[in-house]
């Protein structure tokens, strides 16, 4: 069966944290499956969103600082703990995500790890750029954490990511997470994820 839902993600965005958690309901309530697929969320914005750098640097940025408040209302409804940001923030994603890249052909592991990689980073605050975190939560996830590490290092992973970052590109996309409906219906952030639902519904074959 195809995946009608593909959910193109970077694990070091809080809004894609909670996407991450409130999907999978979505998909049970409407009998649809998704395949997610690691991108580098800062290769992303360096082509074509490069505002949010730019906002981050505004001192006294009211909508920003106004989205941290949503951000942690969201957490609370969602029931996910949400420790933000931490002195790590933003993190340096490449390595978390080639981790992602090696585990991609495993859904499954994909998801255990990443699952654990949200909590350690949004929740315990540890760092997301460090090998030996990475490898815990891999642990942790009932994977072999040195093997993936391995993988992630190799040159297979380091391809998958820059291709699945610049396919969403290509697709429009231009930031984390995104999600495509059916192939090209495109939605973007938690927020989104009613919209996502009612296209699943609208669309049912």
């Amino acid at each position: 069966m195809t995946d009608r839902v593909e959910f193109f993600f970077d694990l070091s965005s809080p809004w894609t944290c909670l996407a991450f958690h409130n999907l999978p309901a979505l998909l049970e309530r409407t009998g649809a499956s998704a395949r997610y697929r690691p991108i580098l969320v800062g290769g992303v914005f360096n082509a074509v969103n490069p505002a949010v750098y730019a906002a981050r640097e505004q001192a006294d940025n009211r909508r920003l600082a106004h989205s941290w408040k949503v951000l942690k209302d969201w957490a609370r409804l969602a029931g996910v703990p949400m420790n933000f940001p931490s002195k790590w923030h933003p993190a340096k994603s490449v390595a978390a995500m080639r981790f992602c890249c090696a585990l991609e052909d495993d859904q499954a592991a994909l998801v255990r790890f990443a699952r654990g990689a949200f909590a350690s980073y949004f929740g315990a605050q540890e760092n997301l750029d460090d090998p030996a975190v990475l490898i815990a939560v891999a642990d942790s996830a009932g994977l072999d954490g040195a093997a993936v590490a391995q993988a992630a290092v190799g040159d297979d992973a380091k391809a998958r990511l820059r291709a699945n970052t610049d396919e969403l590109i290509a697709r429009g996309g231009y930031g984390s997470p995104t999600i495509f409906v059916d192939g090209d219906d495109m939605y973007f952030g938690n927020d989104q994820l009613p919209l996502v639902e009612a296209a699943l519904e609208r669309t049912l074959p």
